[in-house]
């Protein structure tokens, strides 16, 4: 492999990546200096019907961030402007996935690009009232998000009559408490309503009976963030960025072991061993990668190999046998004991397993026993089919996707490492003890100002 750059290289356009971080770079002067919310103007004052405005990001072929890569104009479209309901959109700021925090840097650095994007969205819709619900846990974005607010607030751009038109929109700001399955759509707009967080059955779908039972549009940061960059542009120019079948960009997380861990933008269609090996400066020590996690550890892992010649899209990435998911990347070297990776991921999953439904209530905790008697030298030569038994109990057995999730990472890992798992059981230890020996990258930093990071790591 090439060795690691000095200094990350450009990895295509950007749209979100693109200014230099001061610490007023994120406050409504600055943003309304770079061009925001000229796209609501435009729209608002320039009599852009909700029609075009959905029709506009349905051309532009937005995919949602948030995991499931589903078109943004096709589930706006689904709402019905003529049904005399009340509409509602809710951002989903809950970034609780493993590996991912793309969605806390624009919170951070670009808030109020988040708030035009949901200002549109609403519009588009019909909708007078719209939520952001976020992680509990965040603290700088919370009061970087809810300042946005404030600011839109004074300046107009929220409330009664937008701009002067007779449009009008109110935002709360809302703070879960830390639960992992919030994160579901049903789930948060459950929270949302004061209930517990507890997925929901569908059908029916949200956008038909969603918060308060009434037609609701969830949508992650990242993908409201697109809009305003998408009315701006124009769908045509939009989609000369990216891949014909993901256009855009995309912000990937990236932890793990290599040597520049941050949070970094990238064109869709962008190399991706040209981004571990020369963006995020190669594995640490010199050492080989032994796997990727790509999108969250809710994906499956990827070994070396098989991200040799792949892009960083979503249509290569199910290609290769994964899906590029939240965009929380994990890069593992060579050395790593994969049972007791697989162990920790469990662990957490059992941990967050909100408890409605029995195979993922029972099924979590189940794998992280059987795994915990692996790692304390006490397995079984049954364990192995056991857990793949486990696994394929859950999987379309539960409302939401957490136990199939869990399933997944641990199945991805066996059909990979399987000898690990063979070697820990009969040895009573792991095959790859003492072979991992990497620094930490932060070690003995010091902190220093965030200007002059556009484009890079932060």
């Amino acid at each position: 492999m090439t060795a690691p750059a000095t200094e990350p290289v450009l990895s295509g356009r950007k749209f979100f990546m693109n200014h230099e971080v001061t610490p007023t770079s994120h406050t409504l002067a600055d943003y309304r200096a770079r061009g925001g919310y000229r796209a609501l103007e435009k729209v608002i004052k320039g009599g852009v019907s909700p029609a075009d405005v959905i029709k506009e990001v349905s051309t532009a072929g937005l995919l949602g961030h948030g995991g499931a890569a589903f078109p943004a104009g096709r589930k706006w479209g689904v709402i019905r402007p003529d049904d005399g309901e009340p509409h509602y959109v809710c951002m989903n700021a809950d970034e609780g996935e493993p590996g991912t925090f793309k969605d806390r840097w624009l919170l951070e650095q670009v808030p109020h690009m988040t708030v035009e994007g949901l200002i549109l969205a609403s519009y588009a819709i019909g909708g007078r009232h719209a939520f952001i619900y976020i992680r509990g846990e965040f603290d700088l974005p919370y009061r970087r998000i809810q300042g946005a607010v404030d600011e839109a607030y004074a300046a107009g751009l929220l409330g009664r009559n937008i701009m002067g038109s007779e449009y009008s929109l109110d935002v709360v700001v809302y703070r879960g408490a830390g639960s992992y399955v919030c994160g579901e759509a049903s789930a948060m707009l459950a929270s949302l309503e004061g209930k517990k967080g507890w997925p929901r059955n569908r059908p029916p779908r949200l956008t038909v009976k969603g918060l308060y039972q009434k037609p609701t549009v969830v949508n992650n940061v990242e993908t409201l963030a697109n809009v305003p960059v998408i009315l701006s542009l124009g769908a045509e120019e939009f989609r000369k960025t990216g891949t014909p079948k993901s256009p855009g960009t995309q912000m990937i997380s990236i932890s793990g072991h290599v040597n520049r861990p941050g949070v970094y933008e990238i064109e869709y269609g962008y190399s991706w061993e040209k981004f571990i090996y020369e963006d995020c400066g190669g594995i640490q020590g010199g050492r080989g990668l032994k796997c990727v996690i790509p999108g969250g550890v809710s994906t499956k892992i990827l070994d070396a190999n098989a991200i040799k010649g792949v892009t960083l899209d979503h249509n290569a990435a199910v290609a290769a046998g994964s899906q590029l998911g939240s965009g929380g990347m994990i890069a593992i070297a060579e050395g790593t004991c994969m049972v007791r990776l697989a162990r920790v991921i469990q662990r957490f999953y059992h941990h967050e397993s909100c408890g409605q439904c029995t195979p993922c209530r029972e099924g979590m905790g189940w794998m992280e026993r059987v795994l915990d008697r692996i790692v304390r030298g006490e397995g079984r030569p049954d364990d192995i089919d056991r857990l793949y038994h486990i696994s394929n109990a859950n999987d379309g057995t539960t409302i939401c996707s957490l136990g199939d999730s869990a399933g997944y990472a641990c199945t991805a890992i066996l059909d990979h490492y399987r000898e690990e798992f063979e070697y820990f059981i009969t040895n009573g230890r792991s095959m790859m003890d003492g072979r991992l020996a990497v620094e930490d990258p932060f070690a003995g930093a010091v902190a220093t100002p965030l200007s002059g990071l556009a484009g890079a790591a932060v």
